[in-house]
This record gives C-alpha cells, sequence and structure tokens, in this order.
C-alpha cells in the first residue's frame, strides 16, 4: 500500500516533469509508485565513488551508513539511515527535500540519478 506522501510526491514530480519538460522527475516518480521491495539500497561508500564534489545526487531508496562520502554532496532519497545523513553533513554535504530539488533544479540539468 502506497502511503499518502509518497502518492503526492509522485504526482508533483509528474507535474514538474510536464512542466519543466524534464524526462527525469517523470522517471522519479515512477520510481516513488514501486513497491517497496522492489527498491534499491546504497552504502555511503559507493555514492563516493559515482560522485564528485558539489554534485546534486537523487537515490530512489534507502541510502546506507556503511561507508564514507569524501566530498560534499547534496542528496535527496526515499529513505536514509540516521548515521548515513549524519555522515553526509559531517563532510559539509546537505540533505533535500524533493520540493527544494526541483525549485533549485527545475529542467533536472546537473542532477546525478543513481540507480
Amino acid at each position: 500500500m502506497t502511503s499518502q506522501v509518497t502518492v503526492r510526491m509522485a504526482r508533483d514530480l509528474k507535474k514538474a516533469s510536464l512542466k519543466n519538460d524534464a524526462p527525469i522527475w517523470g522517471k522519479l516518480a515512477e520510481y516513488a509508485l514501486k513497491p517497496s521491495v522492489a527498491r534499491r539500497d546504497i552504502n555511503l561508500n559507493r555514492i563516493g565513488q559515482l560522485t564528485k564534489d558539489n554534485d546534486t545526487v537523487v537515490f530512489p531508496g534507502k541510502v546506507l551508513g556503511t561507508g564514507t562520502v569524501p566530498h560534499k554532496i547534496t542528496l535527496f532519497s526515499f529513505s536514509i539511515s540516521g548515521a548515513a545523513a549524519l555522515k553526509i553533513t559531517g563532510a559539509g554535504g546537505s540533505l533535500i527535500s524533493y520540493s527544494s530539488l526541483i525549485e533549485k533544479n527545475p529542467t533536472g540539468k546537473g542532477v546525478v540519478l543513481l540507480g
């Protein structure tokens, strides 16, 4: 069963996709509506390997706290462990909501979608 928060997020992402001609938001909306068992997990060390300093990263799943991110990133994910959140903010990075992400990057340019 999909929560009302998830449904609202998917709807907002679809609207942003159509309004800004940004297919990345439509793809993220599709991921949001998948069952939670179909979502992936990723560790911080893998995010660190796949990103560069000051990247804006989107992961449609859960971020786990194994490893570290050696540089600053801005991250949006559907779920994040407490340890991962502390490590990201400790490295100078930040966590962002989907609405702030769309506001900062309406066309999706410069956003790294992992997964």
